[in-house]
């Protein structure tokens, strides 16, 4: 649930919301048998830094201390290597090596929306590098949890061609990511099936990053993941906000003035190409639409996984 680069030299906050009912967490398995996490290591962009959900004094929570508060890890057992702007290359290059000498028992990897907004989008480079990310904790005896993602054009709203153009990138980047998580047997959290996550009130003012609220959902579902691949969970994740900071409507908007829109600029002058291409070819693609006993096959395409008769 990502998106950034956006400076952490402000940081809002989203007033407490009346949360919407979240079922109870599922079932795990009783008894000594459950696997004790004892080390925890988080990686990512900007939502595994804690964007959306700040503490006073200036500093991120985020998902990585109620995770590790959930399963019972101490504080000097938790490293948390993300920053903002990470792609999926910047973990497995710069991250990595980090999280991978502190041991950890669980690791969480969020990221890839970042690259969703490049030009340079490639399906095949993102499946590499998501490859030898989840290989190497793997290897080194961590259980990786990484995410599937969400309609982000129901949370942040987009112009048709812009939206279907990044819809398309996210189905990609999905594939990515159910190929790699298979391959290795990793812990996949589908952001789109999380209870409450198109809810609003689980996004900060920007619409880009989780609130503290959101940030507590995600956490939730990563235990409730962990959980059931048999590892101890101490206690659930509480839906209830607290001991976040809070901002005022003034700050909101100086944000959104000073780095929101700024950031929306930069990257949509990186989409907003991809976008009129999208919406060109499907304008071309009326007049040759295939006959309805016709198969198809989906092929990538710069613009997206598309069907093509065969």
């Amino acid at each position: 649930m990502a998106i950034d680069e956006i400076s952490q030299t402000h940081r809002p906050a989203t007033p407490v919301p009346a949360q919407p009912a979240v079922p109870d967490s599922p079932a795990v398995p009783a008894g000594p048998e459950l696997r004790p996490v004892r080390r925890l290591a988080v990686l990512g962009d900007s939502t595994a830094v804690g964007l959306g959900d700040p503490l006073p004094g200036g500093r991120w929570r985020g998902v990585g201390p109620l995770v590790a508060a959930a399963l019972g890890v101490e504080p000097d057992a938790y490293v948390n290597t993300s920053f903002t702007g990470a792609r999926v290359r910047c973990v497995r290059t710069v991250q990595l090596p980090a999280a991978l000498e502190h041991t950890p028992d669980v690791a969480v990897v969020i990221v890839g929306m970042n690259d969703t907004l490049r030009s340079d989008f490639d399906p095949a480079a993102l499946t590499a590098d998501l490859d030898a990310t989840l290989s190497a904790l793997r290897d080194a005896g961590a259980l990786p949890v990484t995410m599937r993602y969400h309609d982000h054009g129901r949370v942040f709203r987009m112009p048709g061609p812009l939206r279907r153009a990044h819809a398309a990138r996210v189905d990609a980047l999905n594939r990515v990511v159910d190929t790699v998580v298979a391959r290795h047997d990793a812990v996949c959290v589908d952001l789109d099936q999380v209870p409450g996550a198109y809810d609003l009130r689980a996004w900060s003012v920007d619409r880009l990053h989780p609130s503290e609220f959101g940030h507590r959902l995600l956490a939730r579902g990563v235990t409730d993941a962990v959980g059931v691949r048999g590892y101890a969970v101490r206690e659930p994740v509480s839906l209830t906000c607290a001991g976040g900071a809070r901002s005022s409507t003034v700050d909101h908007v100086a944000w959104l003035v000073g780095k929101g829109v700024p950031w929306l600029w930069r990257r949509g002058r990186d989409l907003v190409p991809y976008a009129a291409g999208i919406l060109v070819r499907g304008l071309l693609r009326r007049d040759r639409a295939p006959e309805p006993d016709q198969p198809l096959a989906e092929v990538w395409e710069p613009d997206g996984w598309e069907p093509r008769t065969v």
